[in-house]
């Protein structure tokens, strides 16, 4: 069983970007704080997305 982890509340269903939105702490998800990450590309996009929380943005 997973151990519960804090998050700051943001939206996980939403691809967020980062020029907008760019790390607070460079290499850490800005809603858990986690270092890994899932990457992808689709239609040029490069997608990140945290293996614990969920999160993405396109970078």
């Amino acid at each position: 069983m997973e151990k519960e982890f804090e998050t700051k509340g943001y939206d996980t269903s939403i691809v967020y970007d980062y020029k907008e939105y760019p790390d607070a702490h460079h290499g850490r998800c800005d809603n858990c704080n986690n270092t890994l990450f899932k990457s992808s590309v689709k239609d040029g996009i490069f997608l990140r997305e945290c293996r614990r929380c969920g999160m993405k943005k396109s970078i």
